[in-house]
């Protein structure tokens, strides 16, 4: 399958903030976060490395990008 930059929110952070993420494209806009990712200590992801989740498009300042917005089944 075909590699992916999305995008998961942190938490805690008093704002929207979004870290970019490789992920892998499973279809029907499923991606798998690629399970090497490590989260830095002062950080606290929406969903973690090796987790499966559904995206949407979203319009940030700089562009557009996928979002994770809950776990897929």
């Amino acid at each position: 399958m075909a590699s992916a930059m999305i995008y998961v929110a942190l938490l805690n952070e008093g704002t929207d903030v979004w870290r970019p993420v490789n992920a892998e494209a499973l279809g029907h806009n499923v991606f798998r976060i690629d399970p090497q990712t490590k989260i830095p200590d002062d950080e606290q992801w929406q969903f973690g490395p090796g987790e499966t989740v559904r995206c949407r498009e979203r319009r940030f300042d700089s562009g557009s990008g996928l979002v994770a917005f809950e776990t897929a089944t």
